[in-house]
């Protein structure tokens, strides 16, 4: 099963749970606009990123950047809170992006599994 479920699927599983987790950080950002004394939190990704180096990956060029997973689970992010207060514009940019990477990450999982059915049914 490991040919057909590789590294792909489970950075892809990483991916939707980072956005699915700051999706909510976000919305509570959003929601508690009004509370008095109310700081904005989010995930830090990069922490994250510099943290695991667990899977090597071959890089062609200097720029290219490696991917945030581990071979021993998934990783936990760290929220962090800002000192400044809720701005409904860069929450709502926030929330916008995460929901196209979420998506764009969804669809990737979706083109792997097509990929998939796809040599399941040549090979009949």
């Amino acid at each position: 099963m490991d040919i057909l479920f590789n590294k792909t699927m489970d950075l892809l599983s990483g991916m939707l749970d980072y956005r699915s987790k700051r999706h909510k950080i976000i919305v509570s950002n959003i929601a508690n606009i009004d509370t008095e004394d109310f700081k904005p939190s989010d995930i830090s990704f990069k922490t994250e990123f510099e943290k695991t180096g667990s899977i090597q990956m071959t890089t062609t060029d200097p720029g290219h950047m490696g991917w945030m997973g581990s071979k021993n689970g998934p990783v936990s992010f760290e929220i962090k809170t800002s000192e400044e207060k809720v701005k409904i514009d860069t929450e709502m940019a926030n929330l916008a992006e995460n929901h196209l990477m979420y998506n764009m990450t969804v669809d990737m999982l979706a083109r792997k599994f097509r990929g998939i059915n796809m040599v399941l049914k040549e090979t009949k």
